[in-house]
């Protein structure tokens, strides 16, 4: 009779036992399978896009208890490109984003609600041009699974629109230019 309850205990702690457990990921970054993009309107005829080249970021997620997520990301401001060098330079300087004098910018997590599996938002705290400001983000699961080298990996996509003023930014670019659309991919690799 012990044999068998003790097959029904150790049955069942199988069955009702969590199929993930939190784990803590790094951004992949050196496989390129991130990216930090933003766009902007132009004078409001066009969208001005571009990213951010350099950042790094980590990260803890479980899918049976993803409320319990954290998310740290770290941006290198300098590393701003919009596919124009004239522009870029310009862009980086004291005109704009003043890079010698801020060329740090961060997000750290404070909570994350789950509307189900797949969809969600974060909020945290974004320091920004001096500026620290607490933010929210969309956020989609893009998947989760093994990768061909034996790592496990999940991916998210997060979004939100900023308001530039809110960070001090002031110059004077028209009425359409005033938010900017930043869209954060992260692809991360579980830390063994």
């Amino acid at each position: 009779m012990k044999k068998v309850l003790s097959s029904i205990a150790l049955a069942s702690t199988l069955v009702f036992a969590p199929l993930a457990s939190a784990a803590d990921y790094i951004v992949d970054t050196k496989g390129a399978h991130a990216s930090v993009a933003f766009k902007i309107k132009h004078l409001g005829y066009s969208w001005l896009t571009g990213r951010f080249n350099n950042f790094d970021g980590t990260f803890s997620y479980d899918a049976n208890k993803p409320e319990a997520s954290t998310i740290t990301m770290n941006v290198d401001v300098t590393s701003f490109d919009s596919n124009h060098a004239e522009r870029d330079k310009h862009v980086r300087s004291d005109d704009f984003l003043d890079v010698e004098k801020y060329a740090k910018a961060s997000f750290t997590s404070k909570s994350f609600t789950w509307k189900d599996a797949m969809h969600g938002s974060v909020t945290g705290t974004m320091k920004l041009n001096g500026v620290s400001k607490d933010i929210t983000l969309d956020i989609v699961k893009i998947g989760e699974g093994k990768d061909p080298w034996g790592g496990y990996r999940v991916g998210f996509e997060a979004t939100t629109v900023l308001k530039l003023k809110e960070f001090g930014y002031t110059f004077k670019l028209g009425p359409a230019s005033e938010t900017l659309e930043l869209t954060v991919n992260v692809e991360g690799i579980r830390k063994k």
